[in-house]
C-alpha cells in the first residue's frame, strides 16, 4: 500500500534527466531493467525491461512495483505483451505520482511533475528504433478519477504522433465511456485491437468531470 506523503508540488521532485543518473543504492540487473527513477519513491516515470521491440503500456499512476517485484497488474501486462510478440514490456502512467488508491492521488496536477512525465514518455517513445511505437491504453475507467488525466492523455497523443506511434487496447472496452480495459484480470492470450485515441479523447472531453 502506498499512500502519498503529501502533494507532489510539497516535496522535491527530479527532473526526467536527473532521475535517468544511477543512484548508489540502486541494486537490480539494469541489463533487464529499465526503472526511473532507480529508487523508491513519491514518483515513478518508467518501469519495464530492456529489448528492441517493446509494448508500452499505459496506466494511471503507479503503485508499488519495482524491478523484480511487479504487482499483479504488471505481471498482466507483461505476460500479454510476450502473447502478442514483444519482446519486452515498459510500464508507463497518464500521471507519475505513486498511490495504490487513485482516490489518494493529488486533486490538482503538479505541471512539474506532468512536463517531466512528458519528456519520460518521448524517450521511451524513442527506444523504438527499429519498429513504430505500440502504444497500449490500458487504464480502465480509472482516467475518470481526476480531470487533468484527460489533459495528460492529449499530450501523450500529441506527442505519440511525432513518433508515428500505434494505439492499441486490449480487451472489452468499458459499456459507459468506452474506456480501455484494465490489464488486471484480463487473460495472458488476449490480443491487441486498434484504438483510435483521438477520437476517444474527443468523447472523453465531454464526459463531466469531477
Amino acid at each position: 500500500m502506498h499512500i502519498p506523503s503529501s502533494a507532489t508540488a510539497e516535496i522535491d521532485v527530479l527532473t526526467f534527466e536527473d532521475a535517468l543518473k544511477p543512484s548508489a543504492t540502486a541494486d537490480y540487473d539494469r541489463s533487464r531493467w529499465i526503472y526511473v527513477p532507480d529508487f523508491y519513491s513519491e514518483y515513478r516515470y518508467i518501469l519495464g525491461t530492456c529489448g528492441n521491440n517493446p509494448l508500452i503500456c499505459i496506466g494511471i499512476n503507479p503503485s508499488t512495483a519495482e524491478p523484480d517485484n511487479l504487482d499483479n497488474t504488471l505481471k498482466s501486462a507483461q505476460r500479454i505483451a510476450n502473447y502478442n510478440g514483444y519482446d519486452s514490456f515498459i510500464m508507463f502512467n497518464v500521471y507519475a505520482q505513486r498511490a495504490t488508491n487513485p482516490d489518494h492521488m493529488e486533486k490538482e496536477a503538479n505541471p512539474l511533475l506532468h512536463r517531466e512525465n512528458m519528456k519520460a514518455f518521448e524517450y521511451i517513445l524513442r527506444l523504438c528504433k527499429k519498429c513504430r511505437p505500440s502504444i497500449w491504453a490500458a487504464w480502465g475507467t480509472l482516467i475518470e478519477k481526476r480531470g487533468y488525466l484527460a489533459d495528460c492523455v492529449s499530450d501523450m497523443i500529441k506527442t505519440g504522433e511525432k513518433y508515428g506511434a500505434v494505439w492499441y487496447t486490449a480487451g472489452a472496452r468499458s459499456k459507459r465511456g468506452g474506456h480501455p480495459h484494465h490489464p488486471l484480470y484480463l487473460k495472458s492470450e488476449t490480443p491487441l485491437d486498434p484504438f483510435d485515441a483521438a477520437g476517444y479523447l474527443c468523447s472523453l472531453r465531454q464526459t463531466p468531470r469531477p
